[in-house]
Formats: C-alpha cells, structure tokens, sequence
C-alpha cells in the first residue's frame, strides 16, 4: 500500500515526493532542571513566627512610632487656628462637669468623692496617648461604679480602709485584661453579645442606680443593695423619715436638666445647653446652699487638696476574688468605649481600630491605679460635651 500526503498542503510545509515515506519528526521531552524540582519539594513553608518576624522587619520607625503612641497621628496633622479655640471650649466645658460628675460616681462606689476627681485627672491624660479615638472622653461611670460597690461591699465594709485598697487594686486588674485583650487582638468578641442582652443589661442597672441615688433625694437613708426589690421595701419603710427642702430643691434641679435637654434637642442653635444643663445645675446649687446654708440639705463637705502621689496597688491576696468582676467590667469597656468611639469616628470621618482603643484603655487604667483611681471606662456625658465642641483629642 502506497502512503500520500493530504490532498491540502500546508503552505508552509514543502510539498513531499509520492513515493517518499515522510519520517515523523521526534521531538525529545525536556524535563525541568533538577535544581528547581528539588528546591520545590524541599523547600519548607515558613513557620508562624517566621511570618510574624518578617512583618515586624518591614515595618518603619515612623509606623512603630504611631503604633506605640498613636496621639503622634493627630498631632502631625493637627489644625491649631481652625481647632484650638473648640478644643479649649469643650476642655473647660467637660473639666467642669466632671468635677460633680466624679466625686457623685465615687460615692456611688462607696469611695470618698476626691476618689472620683484622682479617677477623672490621670486616665484621661494617658488615654490622650495611647487611644486611638480623637473625641473619646473616658473617667468613672455610673455602671463601672455600681459594679464596683457591689463587689467590694461584699468582702469588706466600704468605711474599712481596705475597701479602697482593693478599688484601687480591681483599677489595676481591668488595665491588664484589656491591654492583654488589646495586644491577642480579642476585640471581636463584643460580636457574640446580642443587642438584648447588652440592653437588659443596662436598663436594669440605671434602675438600680436611680434608686440607689433616691436617699440624697428623699432626704433619708436607705438599705445599701444591689437588688431592685430590697431597695423598693427600703424606700417605702423610711416614708415617715421624709424631707420636703432636698426634694424640692431636687424636683427643681432636674426640671431644669430636662428643659435645657430638650431645648438642646429641638432647636440646632441651642444644642450647647444639652451640655450646659448639668453644669447650671451645679452652680446654681452651689449657690443657694452656699448663700442660706440649709441643716436638712447634705452637702460633700471637705475635700483634700492637692495632686494624687503615687502608690503601687497592694492587698494582692483578694486577686481571684476581684477577677470575675475585672471581667465583666472589661467586657462592659469593650461594650461602651468601642461602640462609641466607632460612632464618633464615623460622624468626624476616621478610622479607629478597635483592639488600640482596648490597649488605650488599659494602659489609662493601669496609670491611674498608681494615683488612686478606680476603674474608669467611657464617659458619655463628658463625650457630649465634646462632639458638641471638641475637634480632636487636645
């Protein structure tokens, strides 16, 4: 049998004599060099840590300064004509409602009040350092405050010395569990909580609060507890012990905090005497207790004077007994700072990183239990104040 090539040519290909067996043109295998294949099967993947090493190489002097202190972000693009005079206005308008503010959260602790104002003047300023978050105001809170009453009260009389020792130790506890929490990265386990949860929660506790507050308004005292109902049958057993002047003068005080609060709210222009409403409260109480010196109306008293000194916590024996509440208050801080340093990032156009603004937290706590402080986390009146005026963390 005679082989011919296709009757179509390639144009390319000579044309190939018939009779002429064309031989198959043999193309041989090319295999990959040797040193190649073997470098890829030998060579190992790296470790984690070698990851982690060869991130933190690549990172720059200035980036490592940002990260260690993040206050140098804002202070390198800080506008000085167009923010100082704000910054100043909101500084003076939140310096002078913390002051009640503080030694009020403090007696609700079961602290002497100048414990509220050690709480509200250095955490503040090592925030300013280490937090990410340009308008977050932080100092006692009401809830941290009942927390802390109603963990201490069950282990030592508040009028013991030791009580505020170990006030001053839970401030130290909480510090090192969010800066430990902030350093892992553990920020994402606020996801878990749900919303009914959080907000059982919190209504519960102003419940507690307010009737806890209602001897300095009733004008007698009250059974010290944590309870809804305890404090109830409390209040209706001492009716008969009743005051008129301190629930006047109460009654009188709160109308005004409600109708400047609504004014606030109603009208733009006016929005500054939200902010206005508790620091007008204060100075026209000051005033008429001052001036007619009133016997049925209880009044601070004394306070010392002078700066904090510094002191390392001690009482370090109680330490198991004071973590579940250093717990539950960190988990508190992740719930409130966070959520509201994500809603005032968001209304002035920046980014916050949620596990800084626990390190910022931490380290605040962690310096201000070396000055006497109890724990501090959010303060939201002292944020109003600020989102009202303030531009940036100055």
């Amino acid at each position: 049998m005679e082989w011919r090539p296709s009757s179509y040519p390639s144009s390319s290909a000579p044309a190939t004599p018939v009779g002429i067996r064309q031989m198959p043109k043999v193309i041989p295998l090319q295999h990959p060099p040797p040193s190649s294949s073997s470098s890829s099967l030998i060579r190992p993947r790296p470790s984690p840590f070698a990851k982690w090493l060869s991130r933190i190489q690549r990172i720059s002097a200035m980036e490592w300064l940002e990260l260690l202190l993040p206050c140098t972000r804002w202070i390198r693009t800080y506008k000085w004509r167009e923010y100082l005079q704000a910054d100043i206005m909101a500084g003076v308008t939140v310096g002078t409602m913390l002051v009640p503010q503080a030694m009020s959260y403090a007696k609700l602790a079961g602290l002497h009040p100048i414990y509220g104002l050690y709480s509200g003047f250095v955490p503040i300023f090592a925030y300013a350092i280490f937090g990410s978050s340009r308008q977050l105001a932080i100092g006692p809170v009401a809830l941290v405050s009942l927390l802390v009453s109603n963990t201490l009260s069950s282990i030592v009389d508040s009028t013991d010395e030791l009580y505020t020792e170990l006030a001053i130790l839970l401030a130290l506890l909480v510090g090192i569990l969010e800066c430990v929490m902030g350093i892992l990265r553990l920020g994402w386990l606020i996801r878990f909580i749900s919303h009914s949860v959080i907000s059982g929660f919190t209504t519960s506790s102003a419940i507690v609060i307010a009737l806890s507050q209602a001897k300095y308004f009733l004008g007698y005292s009250i059974t010290r507890s944590s309870k809804i109902i305890p404090l109830v049958k409390s209040i209706i057993a001492g009716a008969d012990k009743f005051s008129w002047p301190p629930f006047v003068m109460g009654s009188i005080m709160l109308a005004i905090l409600l109708t400047m609060k609504q004014l606030g709210k109603k009208q733009k222009k006016l929005r500054f005497l939200r902010v206005a409403g508790p620091l007008t409260a204060v100075i026209l109480g000051t005033v008429f207790v001052k001036i007619l010196h009133p016997q049925s109306i209880s009044v601070v008293g004394g306070i010392p004077e002078g700066l904090p000194s510094f002191s390392v916590p001690t009482c370090f024996d109680y330490v198991k007994r004071l973590i579940p509440t250093a717990l539950l208050i960190t988990g508190v801080a992740i719930l409130e700072s966070v959520g509201i340093a994500k809603a005032l990032a968001a209304k002035n156009g920046y980014e916050i990183d949620s596990n800084q603004e626990l390190f910022g937290l931490g380290v605040a706590n962690i310096c201000g239990s070396f000055f006497s402080a109890y724990p501090t986390t959010v303060h939201s009146g002292s944020n109003c104040g600020i989102s009202c005026h303030g531009s940036d963390r100055l």
